[in-house]
C-alpha cells in the first residue's frame, strides 16, 4: 500500500477525546497493567492523507487570515468527488452549502420545516447525535424499528414507517445512509421503497450520508437524491470529509439541496444565529482531501477497514457464544447484540461494558443508540491493535 495504516500514533495530549479520557466523557481508565485501545468515539486512529496536511501547511505560510469566501476550487472539488464517487449528475455550486457539521444542518432543517412539539421519524437503532439534536430543539422522535431478516441483515419496515407517519402526522424524517450504527449500505430498491413512503405522505427527508465514502466489500453507496426526480426534490442531503479523512476537529460539512424552496428555507434558518461560517483551513483541507490522492487513499482505507471487519466478525462468531452481530457493509463500526450472553451469564450490559474497559478495550455503551443490550466498537485503527483488543475480550471478558 502507498499509505500508512499500520503505524500506532500517539494521540495523548494532542486534543483527542478518544484517548485523553476526560471524566464523564467516554470509557473510564483501564486497570493498572493495561494500556488503552480507543474503540469508542467514531474517529480514526490512522494518520490522515498527506495532501490534506500539505494543503493546510501551504495556506498557513501566508500570514493573513481575514474574511474570505469559499473558492471556486472548493465547489469544483465537491462536484468532481460526487460525480466520480457517487454518480451525481447536474450538481452545481448553487446546490452546495457549507455546514459547520451534519447535526447543525439537521437542526436547521428540522426547525425550518416543523414546529416545537411536532414529530420526526427516525429509524432505530438511532445515532445518538440525532436524538440529542431533535429533542434539544423541542421535537418528538417517533422510531420505526429496523428489523433483522433470517440472515441477520437489518431491514426497514415500510408498513411500520407509513403507519407511524400517518398516526403522528409526520412531515419530516431523518434517513441515515449508510446506516449508523448498524452498518447497512442500503440497496437502490430499499431506498426507492422508503422514498415512496415519504412521497405518499408528503415528508421532507434529511439524508445523512456522512459515511458514504466508507463502503466495504462489493457494496455500493446509492445517494438518496439519485433514486428518482421526486427524491431529488424532497431531500436535504448532508456530506462531510470528516469521517472519511478523520477531520472532525477541523469542522466542516456541506449540504446538497436541489430544490430552491428547500434550500432557501434551510439557509434562512442556519443564517439566523450567524454561526455557520467556514474556517479557511477547513476549506483547504477539503480541497486536499477531494483530490486524486484522496481517491486512492480512500480505496486503500476501505480495504484496510474491510480486513479489520472480517477479522473481528469471524473472531466474534467463533469465540463469543451468545453475541449476535450483523456484519457491517459500510462504516467502521460494529454493533453487538449481547442480550443472550448477558442472560446466560446473569449479568448486565453495564457490567459487561465495564469489564471490557477495565482491560483497556475502550468500546462504547450501545444503549443510547436505542438497543438495550448493545455495545458499539470502532475498528478504524491498526489491525495489530484490533487483534490485541479481541484477545483481551476473549481472555478477560467473554470467556474469562
Amino acid at each position: 500500500m502507498k499509505y500508512d495504516f499500520t503505524s500506532i500514533i500517539d494521540r495523548k495530549g494532542k486534543d483527542s477525546i478518544a484517548v485523553d479520557l476526560l471524566p464523564g466523557l467516554g470509557p473510564e481508565k483501564p486497570k493498572e497493567g493495561f494500556d488503552f485501545i480507543p474503540m469508542w468515539v467514531a474517529d480514526m486512529n490512522f494518520p490522515t492523507l498527506p495532501s490534506i496536511t500539505d494543503a493546510i501547511v501551504e495556506r498557513v505560510k501566508h500570514p493573513a487570515f481575514g474574511y474570505f469566501r469559499p473558492s471556486e476550487k472548493y465547489y469544483s472539488s465537491i462536484i468532481k468527488w460526487q460525480e466520480e464517487r457517487n454518480g451525481a449528475t447536474g450538481l452545481t455550486p448553487e446546490c452546495i452549502g457549507y455546514e459547520n457539521g451534519v447535526l447543525g444542518c439537521v437542526v436547521s432543517a428540522v426547525t425550518a420545516f416543523s414546529a416545537p412539539g411536532d414529530c420526526v421519524l427516525l429509524h432505530s437503532p438511532t445515532y445518538i447525535g440525532f436524538t440529542k439534536s431533535v429533542e434539544n430543539n423541542g421535537r418528538r422522535i417517533i422510531h420505526s424499528n429496523l428489523v433483522q431478516d433470517d440472515k441477520g441483515v437489518w431491514r426497514m419496515d415500510y408498513e411500520d414507517m407509513e403507519r407511524k407517519i400517518k398516526e403522528n402526522k409526520i412531515h419530516i424524517a431523518i434517513f441515515c445512509s449508510p446506516h449508523n450504527p448498524c452498518g447497512r449500505v442500503w440497496e437502490r430498491e430499499e431506498i426507492e421503497k422508503a422514498m415512496e413512503v415519504y412521497r405518499k405522505n408528503d415528508c421532507i427527508v434529511i439524508s445523512d450520508e456522512i459515511w458514504s465514502d466508507i463502503i466495504l466489500d462489493n457494496h455500493k453507496h446509492i445517494p438518496t437524491q439519485g433514486v428518482s426526480e421526486d427524491a431529488k426534490s424532497r431531500t436535504i442531503a448532508i456530506y462531510a470529509p470528516s469521517k472519511t479523512f478523520n477531520l472532525a476537529g477541523l469542522i466542516g460539512a456541506y449540504h446538497i439541496i436541489y430544490s430552491n424552496y428547500l434550500r432557501d428555507r434551510v439557509r434562512a434558518q442556519s443564517s439566523k444565529p450567524h454561526y455557520n461560517d467556514m474556517n479557511v483551513l477547513s476549506m483547504h483541507a477539503l480541497i486536499g482531501a477531494y483530490s486524486t490522492e484522496g481517491r486512492l487513499w480512500v480505496d486503500e482505507l476501505c480495504q484496510v477497514l474491510g480486513e479489520n471487519v472480517d477479522y473481528a466478525y469471524d473472531y466474534i462468531m467463533t469465540n463469543f457464544k451468545g453475541v449476535k452481530l450483523a456484519k457491517p457493509e459500510g462504516t467502521y463500526m460494529l454493533y453487538l447484540d449481547c442480550e443472550e450472553w448477558c442472560r446466560e451469564h446473569n449479568t448486565t450490559i453495564g457490567a459487561l461494558h465495564k469489564a471490557g474497559t477495565d482491560v483497556g478495550v475502550g468500546w462504547q455503551d450501545g444503549r443510547p443508540f436505542h438497543h438495550p443490550y448493545a455495545i458499539r466498537i470502532n475498528l478504524a485503527l491498526p489491525k495489530s491493535r484490533v487483534i490485541e483488543a479481541f484477545d483481551r475480550l476473549n481472555r478477560y471478558v467473554f470467556n474469562a
